[in-house]
């Protein structure tokens, strides 16, 4: 049987590629997504795969498949393409895409979550399940569908859209992703963005009391506080009224220093507002840039008990109950939101450089979003199997991940029937070993050799 044997700057991603084969993911796809399209070569599903890999390979546009993917044979090997399709038929592909192919993605992804996350199969009774929300702005031309003046960091009179993002912050999984034109508020999508996760994670009115929704500002409403408490979530949230907050921070009788930030300072607020359930609220404050003298404020809004605070602190709680010791554990429950969503947006930005791949189509922006999606949890996946082996946190972001693992160097053999035979891997990239002992057992079992060397 013939041999062929390639050089390709993604053997690291082509070891996973096999690994990933295994859970049966194009199957699920395959399953739920229907595109209307003429075959010439390629199904619509072959060339959803093929924009996944260019992902998981670096690459910032749909153009880029031309270039990184089809000259690199090993990976398309790797994840079962017997070649790779023409970015301009990949782009047509999406284009040929309506909502409801967005909506029977989405049910894949869903469903993948299911079979493999770990955020779906939560110890409720252990521990409290966390869930972040936020938008993030993706800026686009003023010619793209829901193309609209929004909100977007740094860029005055910008145009674009925004990404709405559920995220199960224990596990780094996106739960949930649904893409608004740009000038949507998180204070009007909240109860959706909800929602989703709710049936994707299949919530039971007992497991939502034992999830905390950590929200800012955006979902720090009336409306949405009442709404999460009327639906039994556990609310961890920055108030959205900032006269109210400056309001209520009058009634703090005593304010301490932050040991952590010595420009702000907290407080109990003793008169707090009244929401649907009691929560407790504390006030922070810090000198304001332009009126000296002067402060500006802020507010929390909490509706745990102290157990569910300082487990979201990672503190250990006091051994007799202590109000300063809970005041913290609020503050520091939520400071811990910029390693949860505000991580994972930047990842996503940073690494899979979902605000660098822009369609003009709202429904096939959507589609490349959900593929984001897919390969950033793949990759969320990847991590406990890398922290299991290495026997310690590797701190591998999705940015790290994919420049410092799935882009190891190395050797890959296949035969005529398309099988990956051998794998060889970089010895001297500093990933190769802790990837090699991994996946070297999982990929015996189904026939392929992975092995350190050089090149």
């Amino acid at each position: 049987m013939t041999e062929y044997i390639r050089l390709s700057m993604h053997a690291g991603l082509a070891a996973l590629g096999q690994q990933w084969q295994t859970m049966g993911m194009m199957t699920v796809i395959e399953k739920h997504v229907h595109i209307e399209q003429k075959v010439l070569r390629y199904k619509p599903t072959d060339k959803l795969l093929d924009a996944l890999i260019s992902l998981l390979a670096g690459g910032r546009g749909v153009v880029d498949v031309n270039r990184r993917l089809r000259p690199d044979w090993g990976p398309q090997r790797a994840f079962g393409r017997q070649g790779c399709a023409d970015q301009s038929t990949i782009s047509d592909t999406f284009n040929a895409c309506g909502p409801a192919q967005v909506d029977q993605l989405r049910q894949a992804l869903q469903q993948l979550l299911r079979d493999h996350g770990r955020a779906y199969r939560h110890d409720y009774d252990a521990g409290w399940q966390l869930l972040d929300v936020d938008l993030t702005g993706l800026p686009c031309g003023r010619g793209a569908e829901g193309a609209t003046k929004g909100y977007f960091a740094g860029q005055k009179n910008r145009r674009g859209r925004q990404l709405g993002r559920v995220l199960a912050s224990r596990y780094d999984e996106i739960v949930f992703e649904q893409l608004y034109p740009g000038s949507q508020q998180l204070e009007k999508s909240l109860p959706e963005l909800i929602s989703g996760p709710e049936a994707g994670l299949a919530l039971t009115p007992a497991q939502r009391a034992r999830t905390v929704v950590r929200v800012d500002g955006g979902g720090g409403t009336e409306t949405d506080i009442n709404w999460l408490l009327g639906r039994a979530y556990g609310v961890l949230a920055k108030v959205h009224n900032w006269k109210r907050a400056q309001k209520l921070a009058a009634s703090v009788t005593e304010w301490l220093p932050d040991p952590q930030d010595p420009d702000r300072q907290v407080g109990w607020v003793t008169r707090p507002y009244a929401y649907a359930q009691p929560t407790r609220q504390v006030a922070l404050r810090w000198p304001h840039p332009k009126k000296p003298g002067g402060w500006q404020y802020t507010l929390l809004i909490c509706s745990l008990p102290d157990s569910a605070l300082f487990e979201l602190a990672r503190q250990t709680p006091p051994a007799v109950p202590d109000p300063a010791g809970s005041l913290w554990a609020i503050v520091a429950a939520y400071d811990l939101r910029g390693g949860g969503v505000e991580t994972a947006n930047r990842g996503s930005k940073e690494g899979l450089q979902i605000h660098k791949r822009n369609k003009r189509r709202f429904a096939a922006q959507q589609m490349l979003l959900l593929l984001a999606e897919l390969a950033y949890n793949l990759l969320s996946w990847l991590r406990p199997v890398l922290e299991a082996t290495a026997g310690a946190r590797p701190g591998l972001g999705v940015k790290r991940l994919l420049a410092d693992v799935l882009a190891i160097p190395g050797r890959i053999a296949w035969n005529n029937n398309n099988q990956v035979l051998r794998i060889k891997l970089h010895r001297d990239y500093p990933w190769a070993a802790t990837l090699h002992a991994a996946l070297r057992d999982p990929l015996a079992r189904h026939g392929t050799s992975l092995f350190l060397g050089q090149i």
